[in-house]
């Protein structure tokens, strides 16, 4: 896929290349706090509760780097937007391993439901973040971490580190995403 923010033109700053390390270990810190307590359910593991405090710590970490450019009111919306994103999560694979259709049903639409609300969000703030390209990176973010924890449920641990293989390629492409979006933004403010 073309990258407009990667042209043999453009050199990052300083500042630039500290944002975009900010948002890739954000979120990386995502997704490997995510698999632990996708971890912690599927197999009732005793640190459950303290990896899923130290997950829940990722959202409040996103609504500094946005405070940063966006202000106070946008960063706490961002926070519980991500928020929301994790704990429905949690609830989809808690209801998934109890066998619970209806329950898993209802959060995977609300889980999607929120995926939509993050995009419109994020391109209101800043138009840089397509309502198009981020609908598909949010999408494929929660169609392959529902992959990862179905494979998790069904003992196919192969298929499950496979699967986070492409997590990680995956949100690493979000997270540069991300801060291609407020580096453009910064660049073109007069």
């Amino acid at each position: 896929m073309f990258n407009p923010y990667y042209s043999s033109e453009c050199c990052l700053s300083e500042t630039e290349v500290h944002l975009r390390d900010c948002f890739r270990l954000l979120w990386e810190q995502h997704v490997y706090w995510t698999r632990m307590v996708i971890l912690g359910i599927v197999f009732d593991l005793p640190d459950l509760e303290q990896t899923t405090e130290r997950l829940l710590r990722n959202a409040p970490d996103f609504a500094k780097v946005f405070c940063r450019f966006y202000g106070n009111e946008i960063a706490f919306e961002f926070e519980r937007l991500i928020r929301d994103h994790l704990v429905i999560a949690a609830e989809l694979v808690k209801a998934a391993k109890a066998g619970d259709s209806r329950a898993a049903v209802d959060a995977e639409k609300r889980w999607y439901e929120n995926a939509e609300e993050i995009v419109c969000f994020l391109n209101q703030i800043n138009p840089n973040w397509s309502v198009e390209c981020m609908r598909e990176m949010w999408f494929t973010h929660l169609a392959l971490t529902k992959e990862e924890a179905v494979a998790m449920l069904k003992e196919d641990y192969s298929r499950s580190i496979e699967t986070f293989n492409k997590i990680e390629k995956e949100i690493l492409m979000m997270a540069d995403d991300f801060s291609n979006g407020i580096i453009c933004q910064l660049r073109t403010v007069p």
